[in-house]
């Protein structure tokens, strides 16, 4: 079985990417969103967080964006179908703790289905919410994974674009990232 994936984080970060868990390419990779169809970088590049599209074996780059990555559930599965809801209950104190000890500003879970077995909730938006995790506002974004068709690509660069700009709203700092066309 392969292993889980370290988390790339630090101390307050302006975005903490929370994904559901790793696919199997990325644990057997060593590196996050490494799936051939994942859109992850791709999109975050498009969206203005980084000058340039990061390659998966660069991911621990996306520290330098003030940005970085965690997953609900650390164990690697082929589809995130796999996982039981008991495994999600189980990691909640562990992400908490996670978010109280690197303090970042904005947690953005990467689908809907992770922060509603965190949360409880059935009904769920996109963007964000209403609702804190200890201090960092939560907001929901679209899973760029390839398996997820409902959104093309514009559409999860808008979405992914809309954190941004609140992130760098309330940092005060324009990202690295962001080009200056769209300023």
């Amino acid at each position: 079985m392969a292993d889980a994936l370290p988390d790339l984080i630090a101390p307050r970060l302006d975005v903490l990417f929370c994904g559901i868990n790793p696919g199997m390419t990325a644990a057997a990779t060593g590196h996050h969103f490494a799936g051939r169809n994942n859109r992850f970088w791709r999109v975050l590049h498009l969206a203005g967080f980084t000058p340039d599209e990061i390659a998966p074996r660069d991911d621990r780059t996306i520290l330098a964006y003030g940005c970085g990555l965690t997953a609900v559930v650390p164990r690697p599965t082929a589809s995130a179908d796999q996982l039981s809801h008991a495994e999600f209950v189980a990691e909640v104190a562990v992400l908490e703790q996670k978010i109280v000890h690197y303090a970042p500003r904005f947690v953005a879970f990467l689908g809907k289905a992770a922060y509603a077995a965190l949360s409880g909730r059935r009904e769920i938006t996109w963007g964000r919410q209403a609702e804190h995790m200890q201090r960092a506002t939560v907001w929901i974004l679209p899973n760029p994974s390839g398996r997820n068709r409902a959104f093309g690509i514009d559409d999860l660069v808008d979405a992914y674009r809309e954190l941004r700009e609140a992130a760098q709203a309330v940092s005060g700092r324009r990202q690295k990232g962001a080009s200056d066309a769209e300023q």
